[in-house]
């Protein structure tokens, strides 16, 4: 049984694994030891979390390539997804296949490991997130990929534009909580130094800026666009320490995204994960303009089963006169921690 603690340094609750006698914040990095240490356990035999080398080679912290994906079904929920995991398995091979990411820097968290510390739990998560970007160095390319549920929540410091905190919802969200917005851009964007860059693809309701980057690509479908300023009103700093970070997103934060299968087809995916991987294969991944316009342009052009349980498919019968064949209307969103032209801006991972 997992045991509670709060850090030392910051306060916010850590979850220490059985017979651990420390554990290192994922927010502020500061290790807090356990008083009574001795009334614990002996530490578990386990190999630690996330060493992804091969038996007899010592860890690498370090790499050029390196990706976490998180697929959370909520199997077994009122929650649950029927993509997610399906997501999670086309993103890594797009990146093992077409990026040439190594699988060995390629952090999987879903429902399916095995390995306790490799399912979607919100301290997973945290620990992956830290993972992703220690160490670190310029030249480096990373991925965050997320697929699940996303909500919103009222945002009591002011720095939102439209007052709501945006946030991820783990696999126990409803007992440990969940990942807000402002955590994620303390972890993995402020952190990122000058040469790395980042780029996050979140398939999610709400995410239109789930990382919290000071600026969004407002784009109409004619492909015009404008970089709407997000910055906190209070002054505070939501850029990196250098870095590069670009997200992609499946809908505005006040839009829902939706998780389909397309018509003819057995398999169910997230909708956004599907067109990013659709505009890659169809070789309109050059610039990160023609990237989004060809991401909404699959979205908008796609028939699609809906998924998603019995209400999506009593509304879905009311809206299309009983047919469940639809068009989604969902506009997938890029935000970064500095504005540039799109039409020019090469993409690459």
């Amino acid at each position: 049984m997992l045991m509670l603690v709060n850090c030392s340094n910051c306060h916010k609750p850590l979850q220490l694994p059985p017979g651990a006698h420390s554990i290192r914040c994922a927010i502020c990095h500061a290790v807090t030891y356990i008083a009574d240490r001795h009334s614990l356990p002996p530490p578990p035999s386990t190999p630690p979390p996330y060493n992804h080398a091969q038996p007899g080679q010592p860890a690498s912290v370090h790499g050029r390539k390196r990706a976490v994906i998180c697929g959370i079904s909520y199997r077994y929920t009122r929650h649950e997804l029927k993509g997610t995991i399906n997501d999670a398995k086309c993103m890594k091979y797009l990146l093992v296949n077409r990026f040439k990411f190594p699988e060995s820097s390629i952090l999987m968290l879903t429902e399916e490991e095995t390995d306790m510390y490799r399912r979607p739990t919100k301290q997973n998560i945290r620990m992956a997130m830290n993972w992703l970007v220690n160490g670190c160095q310029p030249g480096d390319s990373l991925v965050f990929h997320y697929s699940g549920h996303c909500l919103q929540q009222e945002d009591y410091s002011g720095d939102e534009v439209d007052g709501y905190d945006e946030t991820l919802c783990p696999l126990d969200f409803e007992t440990q909580g969940m990942i807000v917005d402002n955590e994620i851009n303390e972890t993995i964007v402020k952190p990122l130094p000058r040469g790395v860059k980042l780029h996050a693809i979140i398939d999610a309701c709400h995410s239109g800026t789930i990382l919290d980057l000071p600026f969004l690509c407002r784009m109409d479908r004619s492909g015009r666009y404008v970089w709407e300023d997000h910055r906190p009103r209070s002054g505070k700093w939501t850029g990196t320490n250098g870095g590069e970070v670009i997200s992609f997103s499946a809908c505005d934060d006040d839009q829902i995204s939706n998780e389909t299968a397309v018509l003819s087809k057995v398999t169910s995916t997230g909708a956004m994960t599907f067109s990013f991987i659709q505009a890659i294969e169809r070789g309109h991944a050059t610039t990160y303009g023609n990237m989004l316009n060809s991401i909404r342009s699959i979205i908008r052009n796609t028939d699609y089963d809906l998924g998603g349980g019995v209400l999506t498919s009593l509304l879905t019968m009311v809206l299309t006169g009983g047919s469940h064949r639809v068009r989604l209307k969902q506009e997938p969103q890029l935000t970064a921690n500095e504005n540039f032209d799109v039409y020019t801006k090469p993409f690459s991972l």
